[in-house]
C-alpha cells in the first residue's frame, strides 16, 4: 500500500514545484516578451517592435536615475566590502562581550524592517546637517545609508568563509617571517576571496534594488532608479518600463554568470 500511494505524492510534489517556478518566472517572461510590443498599451499586443527600447534611451529621466544608483551601488558595495571584511575578522578572531555586542550590532541590522533602517538614518543626518553641516541629503546619505546595512550582509558572509578556513596557514607565514599584514594580505585575503566577490556583489544588488531607505535619504535631484520606476507605474506602467526592466533582467544573468565564472577560475587557480 505504501508503494501505490509514492506514485501520487511524487506527482504531486513535482507539480507543486513546477507550479510554484511557473508562478515565479512566467511573470518576468511575459514582462520580456510584452518589451517588444509595438502597441502602447502593455496588455494589448500590436505586434514585435523595438520601439520602446528607443524611447527608453532617449528618456533622460530614467537614464540619469540609472547612472546614479550605478554609482551609489558601486561606491557603497566597495565600502561595504571593506567594512564586512572586518567586522569578519572582528566577528572570528574577537571573544567573549566584545565578539557579543558586534554580533549584535550587525544582526540587528540583518532582522530590522527597512522603514525603521531609512526612518533612523534620515533622523541622523538631520541632526548631522544641523549641528555640523554635513552630509545634507543627496546621493552621499544615499550611499552611506545603503553603506550601513550592505556591511552586514558582507560581514556574514565573510565570516562564515574565516570559520572554514584553516586559520594555521597564516599562522604559519608568521612563522616564516612574515609580518602580520602581509600574512593576512598574501594568505588570508586570496583564502577569502570568493566570499568578498560575493559579499559584494550581494551588497552591489542590495544597494541597486532598494526603495523604501533610499526615499527616506535622498534629497532633491538624488532620486534612484527604483524610486522613478515607482513613481512612473505609480500612474500607470508604461511599456518604457517593461523594457528597463528587460534590460536589468539581462544585466542580473550577466552578472550571474560572470560570478560563476570568477567563482570557478578562482578555485582552478588554487587547486
Amino acid at each position: 500500500m505504501t508503494v501505490r500511494a509514492r506514485g501520487p505524492a511524487r506527482f504531486g510534489f513535482v507539480t507543486a514545484v513546477c507550479f510554484g517556478y511557473a508562478f515565479l518566472y512566467v511573470p518576468i517572461v511575459l514582462l520580456v516578451l510584452y518589451s517588444f510590443n509595438d502597441s502602447r498599451l502593455v496588455t494589448v499586443w500590436g505586434g514585435f517592435s523595438t520601439r520602446w527600447y528607443v524611447a527608453l534611451f532617449e528618456n533622460e529621466t530614467l537614464l540619469r536615475a540609472a547612472l546614479r544608483s550605478l554609482q551609489v551601488a558601486v561606491i557603497s558595495a566597495s565600502l561595504a566590502t571593506v567594512v564586512g571584511l572586518a567586522a569578519g575578522l572582528a566577528l572570528v578572531r574577537l571573544s567573549g562581550i566584545r565578539r557579543a555586542l558586534l554580533m549584535a550590532c550587525f544582526g540587528s541590522l540583518l532582522v530590522m524592517p527597512d522603514v525603521l533602517i531609512g526612518l533612523s538614518m534620515l533622523l541622523l543626518f538631520v541632526n548631522l546637517d544641523q549641528l555640523v553641516g554635513w552630509p545634507g541629503r543627496g546621493l552621499t546619505t544615499v550611499a552611506l545609508a545603503h553603506l550601513t546595512f550592505a556591511s552586514a550582509y558582507v560581514a556574514v558572509v565573510v565570516r562564515a568563509r574565516l570559520l572554514q578556513a584553516d586559520a594555521s596557514i597564516e599562522e604559519a607565514a608568521r612563522d616564516l617571517g612574515a609580518r602580520p599584514g602581509q600574512a593576512f594580505w598574501l594568505v588570508t585575503v586570496p583564502l577569502i576571496r570568493p566570499a568578498l566577490i560575493s559579499g559584494w556583489l550581494l551588497a552591489f544588488t542590495l544597494s541597486l534594488d532598494d526603495l523604501v531607505v533610499a526615499s527616506f535619504v535622498s534629497g532633491p535631484g538624488s532620486s534612484t532608479l527604483p524610486m522613478v520606476i515607482y513613481s512612473s507605474v505609480r500612474l500607470g506602467v508604461t511599456p518604457e518600463v517593461n523594457a528597463l526592466a528587460t534590460l536589468l533582467i539581462l544585466a542580473v544573468t550577466l552578472g550571474i554568470i560572470s560570478a560563476g565564472l570568477i567563482n570557478r577560475w578562482v578555485r582552478r587557480s588554487e587547486g
